[in-house]
């Protein structure tokens, strides 16, 4: 019989994303089987979590500092703002080293049947921003980095809706086949948006 400690614990570890039952028992065996220095370290770093790191008051993405080091950095092109659907998406996008401006977290996506409307994501800190005190010039271009999906289309269109009355000018990502991918193995939409998003060669 499994001791309940044990069960109380892959039960919690399973409500993370990605991580089933099967999953869960197995990481929760191997910080048992390990040392319990890794253990304790591991308790202390998630009871601190929330005290060390919050989110920022201008971009909504997570920091250890109030204004984060993207929105306080003068090196960075404050006239351009990637707007983007979690705080996740934030670090993606700079690793890939291709944008010098800042980013903006709505917090999720406009999704009607799970009861997520406009007004539950930070839409509204957006428009504050637009020639606002938080950014160091006039904001010249939004960019709408959200995913290719029902969701993420539902709510980029809500966004250029809005963002129309602005001088602004409001662009998305391009999406369409992949590096290194296969026609055959390629959905429709996909097709779809690579045809829409062609570029001149």
């Amino acid at each position: 019989m499994t001791p309940i400690a044990l069960d109380r614990l892959i039960t919690l570890i399973s409500k993370l994303p990605g991580i089933g039952k099967k999953s869960a028992s197995r990481i929760v065996y191997h910080i048992l089987d390990g040392e319990s220095t890794y253990a304790r370290i591991l308790a202390e770093e998630l009871t601190a979590l929330h005290q060390s790191i919050f989110r920022c008051g201008i971009c909504g993405g997570f920091t250890e500092t109030d204004p984060c080091p993207i929105c306080s950095d003068p090196n960075r092109d404050h006239s351009v703002i990637c707007v983007i659907e979690r705080a996740q998406d934030l670090r993606i996008i700079e690793e890939s080293r291709e944008f010098n401006g800042v980013f903006h977290v709505l917090g999720g996506l406009i999704a009607p049947l799970e009861g997520i409307s406009p007004g539950n994501l930070a839409i509204g800190t957006l428009l504050a921003r637009l020639g606002g005190p938080a950014c160091r010039d006039r904001v010249r271009e939004i960019i709408l980095a959200l995913n290719p999906t029902v969701e993420g289309d539902t709510t980029a269109l809500y966004l250029q809706k809005i963002l129309k009355d602005f001088p602004v000018e409001v662009t998305r990502l391009a999406s369409g086949l992949p590096v290194g991918g296969d026609l055959e193995y390629t959905d429709r939409l996909t097709i779809s948006r690579s045809f829409r998003g062609r570029v001149k060669v």
